[in-house]
C-alpha cells in the first residue's frame, strides 16, 4: 500500500476551505496528504488555487465537477482545471433521469463521449464518482452503474469508486475494485457505521470498512490514488478525522 499516494478530499473540510483556503490547505499538508480532489475554487480563480497548491507542495490530483457546469460551458470548465494542473475530473452525481433507463440517458452518454474527448485532448482523464443509487437493479439484472460504464469505451470514462457507497449499497468494495481491476486510478476511502437505517460517517478504522484490505486491493488493480473524503462529521471535528484517516492508512499500509 506504500505504494498508493493519499489525496484529501477538500469537501470534507469545506467550511475551513471557504474561510481560509491556503490555511486549509496547509494544514491538510501538515496531516501528510501529498495531494488533493478540488470540490469547488471556494472563491479564488484557478491560478491562485495552483499557486497555493504548489506552494504547500500538494499535487492537484483531481476536482468534482458538476456536470451542469459542462452543460453551462464545458470549454471554459476545462481550462480552469487544466491550468490548475488537474489530471483527472470526476462527475461527482447524476439524477436518475441521466443514469441508466432515465429519459435523459441516450443523451447523457452522448455529452460524456464530447466531453471526455476533449478532455483528453487537454491531458486529462474523465472520471464518474458513484453513490447509492447507481447500484440498482436493472431488469438485464445489472447494476445501473455497471450499465454506464459499459456504455462507453474504457478510455472514455473510469470509475471513480466510492468505496464507502458501494458498501452501503449491499455490495463488497474488494470484488467491486476487481471487476474493474486497472480502470480505478482514483479510488474514494470513506468508513461509516450504520444504526438502523442510518448511515453515519466516520474517520477510516473506526467504521465498518476493512480499510486495509480495499487498500490493498485498489493497488493491486492499478490505482495511483487514494481519496480520502468524509461528507459530514458527527464526530469530531473535520481536520481531527481527517488526520485520523491518513494515519489508519499509514497504519494498514
Amino acid at each position: 500500500m506504500t505504494a498508493l499516494k493519499i489525496a484529501a478530499q477538500v469537501y470534507s473540510v469545506r467550511e475551513q476551505a471557504e474561510k481560509d483556503f491556503p490555511g486549509t490547505m496547509k494544514a491538510l499538508k501538515e496531516c501528510g496528504y501529498q495531494g488533493v480532489e478540488l470540490a469547488g475554487l471556494y472563491g479564488h480563480a484557478p491560478e491562485e488555487i495552483r499557486d497555493c497548491l504548489k506552494k504547500e507542495g500538494l499535487v492537484p490530483v483531481s476536482a468534482h465537477v458538476a456536470l451542469d457546469l459542462f452543460l453551462q460551458d464545458m470549454e471554459k470548465t476545462i481550462q480552469d482545471y487544466r491550468t490548475i494542473g488537474c489530471e483527472y475530473i470526476g462527475i461527482p452525481y447524476m439524477p436518475g433521469e441521466r443514469l441508466f433507463g432515465g429519459e435523459k440517458y441516450q443523451e447523457t452518454c452522448a455529452f460524456l463521449k464530447k466531453l471526455s474527448a476533449r478532455c483528453r485532448e487537454q491531458g486529462m482523464t474523465l472520471l464518474y464518482h458513484n453513490h447509492t443509487a447507481e447500484f440498482q437493479k436493472t431488469a438485464n439484472g445489472t447494476y445501473v452503474l455497471d450499465e454506464l460504464f459499459s456504455g462507453m469505451e474504457p478510455g472514455e470514462l473510469q470509475p471513480q469508486l466510492d468505496t464507502c457507497w458501494v458498501k452501503v449499497a449491499g455490495v463488497d468494495p474488494v470484488a467491486y475494485l476487481e471487476k474493474y481491476k486497472n480502470r480505478c486510478p482514483v479510488v474514494h476511502m470513506k468508513d461509516f457505521r450504520r444504526e438502523g437505517e442510518k448511515v453515519e460517517l466516520v474517520a477510516l478504522g473506526q467504521g465498518e470498512q476493512d480499510v486495509a484490505a480495499i487498500a490493498a486491493k485498489a493497488l493491486e488493480c492499478g490505482a495511483k490514488w487514494l481519496v480520502v473524503e468524509q461528507d459530514d462529521h458527527p464526530y469530531g471535528t473535520p481536520m481531527d478525522n481527517m488526520r485520523e484517516s491518513i494515519r489508519c492508512l499509514q497504519r494498514e499500509g
